[in-house]
Parts: C-alpha cells; structure tokens; sequence
C-alpha cells in the first residue's frame, strides 16, 4: 500500500473539482510535484515538528447539532421549526425584533408588497441599530443588493464587517467572498479556513456524506425540468415508486428513503427520526449499508442519545459484510477511544488501512491524518500529503480542508494562499449556511417566485455561483413576476437590469460559461450597462475558452461585422465552423451565416449586403430567433424563398465562372502539333 502511494506522489496528479458544477463550470487540474513539497530546513525559524502541527485537526468530535447553534441567525426557525432547532430567545427583544423583521421581508417577496418590505427593514435596522449582529447581516444584505434602500457596497460591506465581529457566519462568508473577488488571499484565507473549520466538523466519521449542492433551475436558457422533476420530495413519481418498493420489503429502497430523510436529499426535510425508522427496517433484511449508517447515527448522537457501543456493535456488523467503509468508523472509535477499553492507534490504524486497501477515499484520509500527527506511526509529511491526495482525488471534502491548511501554514506543501482560499472556499460552502438553497428550491418548485428569488439573492451574496446563476435566470425569465424589490418600490426596468448583469458577472467570474455569455449580450445590447462591443468580445471569449458554440457563434458575427474584433471574414468563417463542430444543431443558423459570408465575397457594395445588415440583430440570439422567428407560422415561407434567392444566385455565380474558364484560352503548343480552333 506505502509503496503505492509513494508512486502517486510522484507522479504528481491530482484531480480537484475546485468548482463542483458539472455542467457549466469546468473543474481544473491541480498539479503536484517534488516542487510543491516544503523543506522545512530551508524555514527560518521552523517550529519543531510537534508545533507545526499543532493547530491541524485530527480526529474532532462529530457531533449531530442543529443549524441554529452551527449558523446563528439562521433563518431556519422559520423555514425549518418542528426540527429541533430553537425558536428566537423571548427575553432577548432584539433577538425578536430581528426575526419579526425577516419574517415579514420573506412575506412582501412572496406577495410583492413593498410596504410590508418597508416595515421589514424598519424593524431589521432598529435591531442591528443596537449592534445585533443578525440584524447587521441582512441589512448588509439590503444595501448589497439596494432593498427598500439605496444600493451601497461600502455600506454593505459595513454591516457585514460588524456583524462577523459579532459571529454571524453568513457575513463571514460575504466578507471572504469579498476579499475573494478582490484577490486578497491574505485576509480571504482566514475568513474561509474558520468557516470550512465549522463545515468539516460536522461531516460523518465513517465515510463522506453525499455531495449536496444547490440545484441548478435552468440549462442554458431553458427550465431543467429533469433535476426539477427529482427535487419534488414526496410528490416526485420515481420517490413513490421507490417509497411502494420499500414497502414491499425492498432493503435496498429502505436505506435509500432513510439516505434521503437522512441528508435532506431529492427535496426532502431532513428528519432524522424517519431515517432511523427506515434504516432499522432495512437492517432488519441484512442491509449492511444501513448498519453502517445506524453506526453513525449512534456516534453523532443523530436523533437519538450517543452511544459509542451501540455505535461498535453497528458498525463492526457492516465491516463483516465486507462494507469497507465501515473500517472507517471503527479505526475512529479507536482513536477517541469511543465504546472500546482505550485508545488503540495500532488497531486503529489496522483498520484504516483495510479501507485504504480496498480504494474506500475515508481510509486514505484517516491514514494521512496519523501520519501528519504522528499518532501510532512515525510522523511523515509526505507520506500523509500523499494520502490526503489521494483522499481528494476520490473527492473528500474532509482531505480539501487538510490540504488547504498545508498550502496555508506551508507545512509539508510550500505556502500558497491562492490555493489555500480556493479549498478552503470549496469546503466551506457545504456549512450549514447552504441550507438557504433547499428552502429557495421548495419555493420554486412550490410557484412561490419572490420568495424564491430573495433567498438565491441571499445565498449569491455569500459567494455560491449557482445560487447567482439561479437568482439572475429567475430575474431575466419571470422579469416583473421575480417579485424583485428596488430602493422604493419593485423593480423598475434599469434596476432588474443592473441586478442581473451584477449576477451574471459574479457568476461568470466563477467559471459559468452561459453566464459569460449573456455577460457579452449584455454588452452588445446595452443591457443593464452600457452598450459596449469590445467587452462583450472579451465576454463571448472567456465563454468560447470553454467550447461554447453560442459564443463561437457570436465571435462570428463581430468578426464579419467588424463590431468589437476586426473586421475578417475568414476568421468570421472559422469560428462559424467551429460553433458547428461543437453543436450539430447549430447547422441551419451555421449555414445562413455562411451563405451571408458568400454574399459578401461575391456581391459587396450590393443591395443584397443592404437588405442581410438590415435584418433583426439575429446572429448573437440564434436560439431565440430560431424559436420566435424560424417556428412562428408563416416564417417557413419566408425562409425557403430567401434559401431559393441564395440558391439562384449561387448557380449562377458559378455558371459566369464556368464560362469565364471556357474562354481562357490554352496553353501555346509547338507549331508543328497545333490544331485549328474551333469558333
């Protein structure tokens, strides 16, 4: 296995999907080599090597808690009030106050009531006047995004500053995104490491929990009915059909249901009452996977009282049905020293390495985290690079959080804080806080847009991209209907502009290729900035970096019209050609664009030039004008007779150029073999 590992190490590669949007956002490659790796010799003033070490994490305590202690301020006692998490404090009036003013702010974006929104942020300011830190949060919230205020990113940034002082995560998240944005890894790096801190310590102990992120609404320009579809919860088909199957004894379908209520997955709340009942009926059928997870309920403490020999027997029945991941758990309470005589890091390491063994990602991490600390093994910090690589290849949040701590301290990898704040960042945005994107979601599928549309808004502040995608999608699909709220009223028309353009760029700064895209119309159009055709070459750039054909498109078109890039059309055609390579269905609008091409080699300075510059801005939209303009009745006519006029003068340009040849006259040959012409 050692000998394994130090091989990966050299070879140096190791994949992380920094941004986890499968997609529309490409992951990037993180290369390792003997480089990277720190010399602790050449650090003036190295700390020994128990110091240096001192601050990372080993085994923390994995406790189940709710988001109301993991996120004060959270909003879930409002959206989330019959699971344990604790109501508002009544002595505390301010602690009242705030949450009466948020309440009230969710109602007038449901119903667009701006004078309830009024009243909202009345009783909001008066609650962070007196330095309550939540009220502080959402009125930089407000002034980030100009609510019932005018809209001030030094105001907002304010608030947001006052209320991390004063605990609030939520603005602890805006403040590193903001320092993010900037480039200011410095103090970016120390924001994201405390909050993915709070992130990794509430993840599970046996293995990795799944990869819960925010749903994305829309495809490109189009609804994504399909992840709708399956974010229904219990009124989705295929969750019925699997709900029928368990109970007709399924132990398979059992453990699903219980995952589901278990993670808050598909659409469901979390309820972890309903997914212990259904991972006891399972194990009931022998279903190890549920053994495993009973394991973890009872270690956590997971609604039910902790029992770490509860925890064992559970967890030690998995492991003998060859559930590998299940050694995970078991090496855990070994190390903690949990439901067994005492601690035993050999036998802890015993079972680490039967997981490892078997490629189970849980396994590697616990093995480098013996070896970063020198628990039972000699300390050897390349050794446990080498397993925290490994961890994050296979995706371990848990092995991102170490490793960002590595780039950050420069301990066992040479200091980089760039790279530090990217996995810190990554880590940090499965923290509580992200529960603001189940609730946004409900609130869609539900039709209730407003209150949708608020708390993307409130997520996209904090820095995730997708609930920025979300948020601008819902502004430019639903337009008046996305309830948005402005300084004095709803929205008018400049201010959803610039709200979106502010989305979009957030979200194309973060690798969302459609975002850039629209970014470039935005541009080119004048939508929400000023018309302006050099960015929106530059936009249409970054989204053809990432193989857009729309973009390549468009590209296109600037080059042929020489708007923003100069004027060439033999580069015009090379990108038209590309955009087909790309997208087979772009074929029609592809081939329109190059019968324009032929017509302006052949015929420039024509009338036919006039009549293609004349038609509607259609090359940048190609899909919208396919859909409003090619499918609308009547259209098919127009086309085919445009396709004909093209067709005719295509033969007959070649026609003049066949006689043209026949006139040319041949080569001289020798006197003595020439041959009467024939006239």
């Amino acid at each position: 296995m050692l000998q394994r590992g130090i091989h990966h190490l050299s070879c140096a590669l190791l994949l992380l999907a920094l941004l986890p949007l499968p997609s529309l956002a490409r992951p990037f490659v993180l290369v390792f080599s003997q480089d990277d790796l720190s010399d602790p010799a050449a650090v003036p003033n190295h700390p020994s090597p128990a110091e240096d070490v001192a601050d990372f994490d080993d085994f923390p305590e994995s406790e189940s808690k709710p988001d109301s202690v993991l996120d004060p301020g959270s909003w879930s006692p409002l959206f989330e009030p019959d699971l344990n998490f604790k109501n508002p404090n009544p002595s505390d009036d301010n602690e009242v106050i705030y949450y009466n003013g948020v309440r009230k702010m969710v109602e007038a974006a449901s119903r667009g009531d701006f004078r309830v929104m009024e009243e909202s942020v009345a009783e909001i300011e008066a609650a962070a006047a007196v330095g309550q830190p939540h009220g502080q949060s959402v009125m930089g919230f407000l002034y980030s995004m100009g609510i019932g205020r005018e809209r001030s990113e030094g105001k907002a940034f304010l608030h947001h500053y006052f209320a991390a002082q004063g605990g609030n995560m939520q603005s602890k998240m805006a403040l590193a995104y903001t320092y993010y944005r900037q480039e200011m890894h410095d103090k970016a790096v120390k924001l994201y490491a405390e909050l993915a801190e709070v992130a990794v310590n509430s993840f599970l102990i046996s293995k990795d929990s799944p990869v819960i992120e925010p749903i994305r609404i829309h495809n490109g320009a189009e609804e994504n009915k399909e992840a709708l579809r399956k974010s229904r919860g219990e009124e989705d088909e295929d969750f019925q059909i699997l709900e029928y199957q368990a109970q007709k004894g399924n132990a398979g379908a059992m453990y699903k249901i219980g995952i589901f209520y278990y993670f808050g997955l598909r659409g469901l709340r979390r309820d972890h009452g309903k997914a212990l009942r259904w991972f006891s009926k399972a194990v009931e059928k022998g279903e190890a996977r549920a053994m495993e997870l009973l394991g973890e309920i009872y270690a956590r403490g997971a609604g039910v009282e902790r029992n770490y020999t509860k925890a064992l027997e559970w967890l030690t029945l998995a492991s003998r049905q060859e559930l590998y991941s299940a050694y995970n758990g078991m090496g855990y309470l070994y190390v903690k020293g949990y439901g067994v005589e005492k601690k035993n890091y050999t036998k802890a390491k015993e079972y680490f390495e039967k997981a490892a063994d078997n490629e189970e990602p849980g396994g590697f991490y616990n093995l480098g985290v013996m070896y970063l600390k020198g628990l039972g093994v000699k300390r050897d910090l390349k050794i446990a690079t080498n397993y925290f690589a490994l961890a994050a290849n296979a995706g371990q949040p848990k092995a991102f959080y170490q490793l960002a701590k590595m780039f950050h301290t420069g301990v066992g990898l040479k200091k980089n804080l760039p790279m530090a704040t990217a996995l810190y960042k990554l880590v940090a945005e499965r923290g509580p806080w992200s529960s603001l994107s189940r609730w946004a979601l409900e609130a869609y599928l539900k039709g209730d847009i407003g209150k949708s549309f608020l708390l993307y808004s409130r997520m996209a502040e904090i820095g995730y991209e997708v609930a920025q995608s979300n948020a601008a999608w819902i502004l430019d699909k639903y337009g008046e209907r996305s309830m948005c709220m402005g300084e004095s009223g709803l929205c008018t028309d400049a201010e959803r502009h610039q709200r979106v353009h502010a989305l979009w760029w957030k979200a194309s700064e973060q690798g969302n290729e459609h975002a850039a895209l629209l970014i470039g119309d935005a541009y080119y159009y004048g939508r929400g900035t000023e018309r302006d055709y050099d960015r929106a070459a530059e936009a249409y750039m970054h989204a053809k970096s990432q193989s857009n054909a729309q973009a390549m498109f468009n590209l296109g078109y600037m080059h042929e019209h020489g708007q923003g890039l100069p004027l060439d059309l033999h580069l015009a055609k090379r990108y038209y050609d590309q955009a087909l390579a790309v997208d087979p269905a772009a074929k029609l609008p592809v081939s329109l664009a190059l019968a324009s091409l032929w017509i302006r080699r052949n015929y420039a300075n024509s009338f036919l030039i006039d009549m293609i510059d004349s038609l509607p801005e259609v090359y940048p939209k190609v899909e919208a004008w396919v859909e409003d303009v090619i499918m609308e009745e009547g259209n098919a006519t127009i086309l085919t007779l445009f396709l004909c006029l093209l067709t005719v003068l295509y033969l007959r340009e070649r026609q003049r150029r066949h006689a043209v040849a026949g006139d040319m006259v041949p080569p001289q040959q020798p006197v003595e073999q020439a041959a009467p012409l024939v006239m």
